[in-house]
């Protein structure tokens, strides 16, 4: 077997559980931020500088995964492979978007506030 990364298939390597947790993560942040900016945009249209704002959401829709995602996609990876089991894509998924929606649920809930 080569070194590449598979996208099918249960993984075994830590670069080939890593890899997919991350990308579930990101593409389900960018989807949500995407439509969040949309809202904004639709609420903020006429505003002089609000309809700008929106784009600020997209881009945080992709720092956030790229700083916090790669992070905890690492951690997820490296537990499943110290207990030497194998990651299922099913799996992969639940991961990366388990957490964006916990990313979400903090921030809807404002817990980081009452800290």
């Amino acid at each position: 077997m080569h070194a590449s990364i598979k996208f099918y298939g249960t993984t075994y390597t830590f670069g080939e559980m890593w890899y997919p947790v991350f990308l579930w993560s990101l593409c389900s942040s960018v989807v949500v931020h995407t439509c969040a900016a949309l809202v904004a945009f639709g609420t903020l249209r006429k505003h002089k500088y609000g309809k700008f704002f929106p784009v600020l959401l997209i881009i945080m829709g992709v720092v956030c995964p790229v700083t916090s995602g790669v992070a905890s996609s690492a951690a997820i990876a490296f537990i499943y492979r110290a207990a030497n089991l194998a990651m299922p894509p099913i799996h992969a998924m639940i991961w990366g978007v388990g957490q964006t929606i916990l990313g979400a649920g903090i921030g809807f809930t404002r817990i980081l506030a009452t800290l």
